[in-house]
């Protein structure tokens, strides 16, 4: 049998909801999410950027309506993007209402930020009402005085005891649409929450490494706090918290995923470091290539090594690869062999076309077993 590890990774059994018409939890793939920056008064703005994490491959975007104005404008921001809306609510129950009633798939509240029972409850109804889920969201920055009191500072028993807590109150009011989040800024803080929480409960988990950084600095909090619990079977649903464009934090989600083979999406590139060896240069033509096949939405392997020495065997194990030669002659590989060379002035338009025309194969290939699906069920 071929070596497969991540064939290892057992996922953690989870209660199954939905954010709209996405499925969270259960055996529903893990989704990738993100947040809006703009001014949620500003629709177009702000339906803009969701188009933009749209084409990156996003799941479900969160869209903060800190007021009346905003939740005014949500409607018409739902009405135009093609993904579910989270309403991110802090503090003011009735955003939370009128996000309900402005056709929010779910509701982003900490109950405890919401006030007394009373409000939550009214909170709950709008959601039932209207069809939302919510997301319990515990932030170790955020956390409630009497557990401050209790543990002296933020950790995990804090961020779980919270968590649960929410949910109770939740469940009195027989409502169990909902995912929890146990959010930190400190990797290993995160970590161990979500570990104890996974235990502790089977509701959906959103994890996420909090206020992780700028785009470097956070990619790597993310890609070890993240991977470290998908690799352990938890997460249901992930958002990449970057100092940067909410579809770079649906790039770096997808990668994640990829790199697990949890979820395959786009173009998934192997390139090495390039040294003196190298037959061209690597470092200017895989960042060429990534920013040209960024619309590619089928999952395809495309290595770019700069010489012989693990070129080859790199190239026929993806997809489509290329290896540099000498003299300024390339070779071309393609599904596992030895295809054709290309010159280094053609190259990127030539890799760019072989990946083009391979998704639409693939395309076509898929539309051909739907429609005889479709019919043989017809029949």
């Amino acid at each position: 049998m071929a070596y497969r590890p991540y064939q290892q990774i057992a996922r953690r059994k989870s209660r199954l909801i939905h954010v709209g018409k996405v499925p969270v939890g259960g055996d529903s793939p893990i989704t990738v999410q993100t947040m809006t920056n703009t001014p949620t008064e500003d629709a177009k703005a702000t339906i803009e950027q969701i188009r933009r994490c749209e084409v990156a491959g996003v799941d479900i975007v969160r869209v903060s309506v800190p007021t009346e104005e905003a939740t005014a404008a949500l409607a018409e921001i739902v009405r135009e993007v093609n993904v579910p809306i989270v309403a991110d609510i802090h503090f003011h129950y009735r955003r939370a209402i009128e996000a309900a009633e402005a056709g929010a798939a779910c509701l982003r509240i900490n109950p405890g930020n919401i006030g007394s029972k009373e409000r939550v409850k009214e909170v709950v109804k709008a959601a039932r009402d209207h069809g939302c889920s919510i997301r319990i969201g515990v932030n170790a920055g955020s956390l409630e005085k009497h557990l401050l009191e209790k543990y002296g500072e933020p950790n995990p028993d804090a961020l779980v005891e919270s968590a649960l807590w929410h949910a109770d109150h939740l469940l009195q009011e027989g409502f169990d649409n909902f995912k929890i989040s146990v959010k930190a800024s400190d990797v290993f803080l995160a970590v161990a929450a979500y570990q104890q929480l996974a235990e502790a409960c089977d509701h959906p988990l959103h994890i996420g490494i909090t206020e992780a950084g700028g785009r470097r600095a956070g990619t790597v909090k993310s890609a070890i706090g993240l991977g470290s619990l998908l690799w352990a079977g938890i997460g249901d649903t992930v958002r990449v918290s970057l100092s940067a464009e909410p579809e770079e934090e649906v790039s770096v989600g997808w990668e994640l995923l990829k790199s697990l083979h949890i979820r395959h999406r786009g173009v998934k590139v192997i390139s090495c470091p390039s040294c003196a060896r190298q037959g061209f240069d690597v470092i200017r033509t895989v960042e060429k290539l990534e920013e040209r096949l960024a619309h590619i939405d089928q999952p395809i392997s495309l290595s770019i090594i700069g010489c012989v020495v693990n070129g080859p065997g790199e190239a026929l194990m993806t997809d489509i690869g290329l290896t540099g030669g000498g003299a300024g002659t390339h070779m071309v590989y393609g599904m596992g062999k030895t295809s054709h060379t290309v010159r280094t002035e053609e190259m990127v338009e030539h890799i760019v076309g072989l990946v083009e025309a391979r998704a639409e194969a693939m395309k076509a290939a898929k539309a051909a077993e739907t429609a005889a699906a479709e019919k043989q069920a017809a029949e």
